[in-house]
């Protein structure tokens, strides 16, 4: 090949590789699977909420199947398996699940996938997180949580009324997990569906979140630290209230950035498969930016308490079912500006925590 058309292939793969494209235009039905590569399915399972879908995946095994993020666990999703099992992956058993991270919507049915005979494969984290939530029930807020809530400025009327409720338990919709699990860990190489994949560990959204790099072509599982067209969130809670995920998270991105083509198809935890990675990295790392800038902004003309954040950092009205996760959002990023040194807290009467410029 000539210097000229050698050149002529490196702009043209660039040109790709900014470019976001979605070859499926529509998602399979719930119980449907969707080919995606050789051997492997794309599936969907049911949320109950906004975002009503979590993506798995099941790559297929000389004499079983491997899954990956196998949904929550409600009797829908159950249902849906068990149709699954018995249609679309042709009576084989599953032999493995592999998780990505610890959240409800993809460890939720490990367990019970394990109680039928598979093997759990995830990190560490994942499984330590996983593990202690499912056994820790609470019948109502601890006080750390009631703490972090009055210091993000809850609104007095929903800090009253969740103070007296049942929280979110993980037990809620997590299957018990049993003890033994195989762990994951950054740049092993593994084989799932006739194919060697090498883990790289993502952070921010989830700690040690594990996404696959396949050796032989151009699949990527991304979970939920490569998602189009949505963003993953970023959270700071109770249990680690100084916590920076927005910093691990544009870190983790840069680091993705060395990894990313064009070429590379992103089978992710939600929406649909896309092509574009290197292009969707940037646009991730950029909506963060922008975000810090506008909080940056916003305090220098008067402090403000994480809630009273909200309007800048997502420009739409919050609602008392997105109001949890805007809170935990709003948190981190002003973390972040604390932990770069560019604001400091105050703390209020009430206890609430008052940002402004340092």
């Amino acid at each position: 090949m000539s210097a000229a058309g050698a050149s002529g292939l490196g702009a043209a793969a660039a040109a790709e590789a900014m470019v976001i494209r979605y070859p499926w235009a529509d998602a399979p039905d719930f119980g449907v699977a969707q080919e995606v590569a050789p051997g492997v399915l794309w599936l969907r399972l049911p949320l109950p909420m906004a975002l009503d879908h979590v993506n798995a995946y099941a790559l297929e095994e000389s004499d079983s199947w491997t899954v990956i993020d196998p949904g929550l666990d409600t009797p829908k999703a159950r249902a849906i398996w068990e149709g699954l099992l018995a249609g679309p992956l042709a009576g084989k058993p599953v032999g493995r699940v592999v998780v990505t991270h610890y959240h409800p919507d993809h460890i939720g049915l490990a367990g019970w996938l394990m109680a039928r005979g598979a093997a759990l494969w995830t990190t560490r984290t994942s499984w330590l997180m996983a593990r202690m939530l499912v056994l820790d029930e609470q019948p109502l807020p601890s006080a750390q949580t009631l703490a972090f809530w009055r210091a993000a400025g809850m609104d007095p009327a929903l800090y009253a009324q969740r103070a007296a409720e049942r929280p979110f338990n993980f037990a809620d919709c997590v299957h018990p997990l049993p003890q033994g699990y195989t762990r994951l860990t950054e740049g092993q190489v593994l084989e799932m569906g006739g194919r060697r994949w090498r883990v790289h560990m993502g952070d921010g959204h989830a700690p040690e979140h594990a996404t696959f790099w396949s050796l032989e072509d151009d699949l990527v599982i991304g979970g939920d630290q490569l998602l189009p067209s949505i963003s993953a969130n970023l959270g700071v809670y109770a249990s680690e209230p100084l916590a920076d995920p927005v910093g691990e998270w544009l870190t983790a991105c840069r680091r993705f950035q060395t990894l990313a083509e064009g070429r590379h198809l992103v089978l992710p935890g939600h929406k649909l498969p896309f092509t574009g990675l290197p292009l969707r990295l940037r646009q991730m790392i950029e909506n963060h930016l922008n975000a810090l800038d506008r909080l940056t902004e916003a305090l220098a003309e008067g402090p403000r308490t994480a809630a009273e954040c909200f309007p800048l950092l997502f420009k739409r009205a919050i609602g008392p079912a997105e109001y949890g996760l805007a809170l935990v959002e709003a948190v981190a990023h002003l973390n972040h500006l604390w932990h770069q040194g560019v604001i400091a807290p105050e703390t209020r009467a009430d206890g609430a925590h008052l940002w402004r410029l340092a």
